[in-house]
């Protein structure tokens, strides 16, 4: 299978955790909280190390502890500019 990367759409669908908040690592919440604001959106900005990257249905595939902080700051987390990544079956 292989990961093909789709560009950011215009409307971006709303994002969907895959994993429960409770299962987020405190102590990558406790570092990352140090962080401004500002800091953590330009981490997840698309063509990044740790930029959010998410499947065509909005399912957050890396980014998950920047957006449940982002989140909790209030900032709308389904207006971020994503990476979309589709698997594509191998034949």
């Amino acid at each position: 299978m292989l990961l093909l990367y789709l560009p950011v759409m215009n409307d971006p669908i709303p994002l969907r955790p895959l994993h429960h908040n409770e299962t987020l690592s405190a102590a990558k919440l406790a570092k990352l909280d140090c962080l401004s604001t500002e800091m953590l959106r330009q981490s997840l900005l698309p063509g990044g190390k740790d930029c959010l990257k998410v499947r065509p249905d909005g399912t957050i595939l890396d980014g998950h502890h920047s957006i449940y902080l982002l989140g909790k700051r209030g900032v709308d987390i389904n207006s971020l500019p994503r990476e979309v990544w589709q698997r594509e079956d191998s034949q």
